[in-house]
């Protein structure tokens, strides 16, 4: 069974090396190029490579997870990211396009909120840099942990590298081939696997649950949903045992879109303001087919592991046990290439991101003013390496949670940066006093509230999700700091561009 396992997801990883060889050859050449694709992206590339960037490991894994322990209930995390993202398709999307070309051309979003708010600019590319590479090195290491969980489950027991563990195997090999691609190609490679990779994972996600509800074994809507009952009966109910709070941190999951370094990227990367709307329609409804997917996969796949008397350790390996299972080996490593495809198009994206920012305002901004395009490029590429071996050591411990550690970088991002991008772009008054006290309040207050404990457990009753407070003392900051703070010379250079 492993040879054939090993033919597909060899002919992925040759397939993603093949794309960054050819990016290297169109779009590397200067700063813009290798960080930002010279803003050329199409709107189906610009859709998918967004879409896919987002969903990452935790769509195969931590989504299917929830659903396959808590039910229809965890449901709710889909439908907020589902809201989520459109709205910043339309609030965001259109405005950071236009703007950051007016601001300056930024190619990064420090570089933009600096243009913007000139009064502050040195604090803030730093502050909002800082803020990067440290949630995007737990981030990443969140889709580190799932490659290695896919080795550990999919090949244990099958086959052994050494002294090595398969967890531990499953993060190089994951890592080494994002590596290669993003290291030789750039934002336009990362962007052209993202959507060869958002491909794949749709079709995963509209084959598996079919075969798992249709296939031998399976028995259908009505015999899942008798098997489901007899078990637990919450688990195909939207609200019972679901409280308020519960619920509330469940949907405010999409509040995380608007300060999505890695995404909202993408707005500012599409070929021209007109293809914004195309690329959104094609990105939700790519979103809404991979979601009810993978909602289906886990609530569905618990019904199948019950008829069939499966014992699943980790709920997090649902599709890989099954994928092992149901299908013939070749279709079973396209289905962990799909999985891989989650977790390196996010992964990509994030190591891009950070290294865009150690460049452009560390190491251009602090060590070499005067610094070549190509020499930006070259400092580009070892930051990525960088950052990718910080998260190799975070993801070390085989006891990770993937959809644990994503939640944690997710509202520490949408937090330091949403209400900042929000009203940067649609409120005149923001200054950038007010630009530093909203990032570093909404950072503080996740990180806090997280150490407090207080994300599993508030008060007595169950936790309250980080990014709640910190999206809302982060948005209040930023307005009352800017209000007490009139900068008459910043308002001039609004009005000025």
């Amino acid at each position: 069974m492993a040879i054939g396992v090993w033919i597909s997801l060899i002919a992925y990883f040759a397939l993603m090396v093949g794309i960054g060889i050819y990016a290297m050859r169109k779009s590397t050449s200067s700063s813009e190029d290798y960080m930002l694709g010279g803003r050329t992206l199409s709107p189906k590339v610009a859709a998918l490579s967004a879409g896919a960037s987002d969903m990452s490991g935790w769509l195969l894994l931590g989504l299917p997870g929830a659903m396959f322990v808590s039910g229809l209930g965890s449901a709710w995390i889909g439908i907020g990211l589902l809201v989520g993202a459109l709205f910043n398709w339309i609030l965001v999307a259109p405005r950071l396009r236009e703007q950051t070309v007016h601001y300056g051309n930024a190619i990064t979003i420090p570089a933009f909120l600096a243009n913007r708010f000139p009064t502050r600019s040195m604090s803030l590319r730093t502050v909002s840099a800082i803020v990067i590479v440290i949630f995007f090195a737990v981030y990443t290491a969140s889709g580190l942990v799932a490659g290695g969980k896919l080795f550990e489950s999919a090949f244990s027991g099958i086959y052994n590298f050494g002294d090595m563990s398969n967890y531990g195997m499953g993060v190089m090999i994951t890592l080494g081939v994002v590596l290669i691609y993003t290291v030789v190609g750039g934002f336009l490679a990362v962007s052209m696997t993202d959507f060869v990779q958002g491909c794949i994972m749709m079709l995963a996600l509209v084959i598996m649950p079919a075969v798992v509800l249709f296939g031998e074994g399976g028995g259908g809507f009505s015999q899942a949903s008798q098997t489901l009952n007899e078990v637990d009966p919450t688990l195909l109910s939207w609200t019972s045992g679901l409280t308020f709070i519960g619920w509330l941190s469940a949907v405010t999951w999409g509040l995380g879109y608007f300060g999505q370094p890695h995404i909202i990227v993408r707005f500012m990367a599409i070929r021209t303001l007109k293809d914004v709307p195309i690329a959104r329609n094609i990105g939700m409804g790519w979103m809404l087919i991979s979601l009810i997917g993978a909602v289906s996969l886990g609530i569905f796949g618990r019904a199948y592991a019950i008829r069939n008397g499966l014992d699943i350790e980790d709920p997090e390996t649902i599709f890989i046990v099954l994928a092992n299972l149901l299908f013939h080996p070749l279709i079973t490593g396209f289905l962990y290439a799909a999985l891989l495809a989650a977790v390196m198009s996010t992964v990509s994206s994030q190591l891009l991101v950070a290294s865009s920012s150690l460049t452009e305002d560390f190491y251009r901004l602090f060590l070499h003013k005067n610094a070549t395009e190509a020499q930006c490029v070259a400092v580009g590429r070892v930051c990525v390496v960088l950052v990718g071996i910080v998260a190799a050591v975070i993801a070390s411990d085989e006891n990770s949670q993937v959809l644990g550690l994503v939640s944690n970088a997710w509202a520490g991002f949408g937090a330091a940066f949403g209400p900042l991008i929000i009203l940067s772009l649609m409120w005149s008054r923001t200054n950038g006093n007010g630009a530093i006290a909203g990032m570093v309040v909404g950072a503080l207050t996740v990180m806090v509230w997280i150490s407090l404990g207080w994300n599993g457990e508030f008060m007595g009753g169950p936790g309250v999700y980080e990014i709640i407070p910190g999206f809302i003392a982060s948005f209040i900051a930023i307005i009352v700091v800017s209000n007490a703070t009139d900068d008459a010379g910043e308002y001039q250079h609004i009005e000025r561009n």
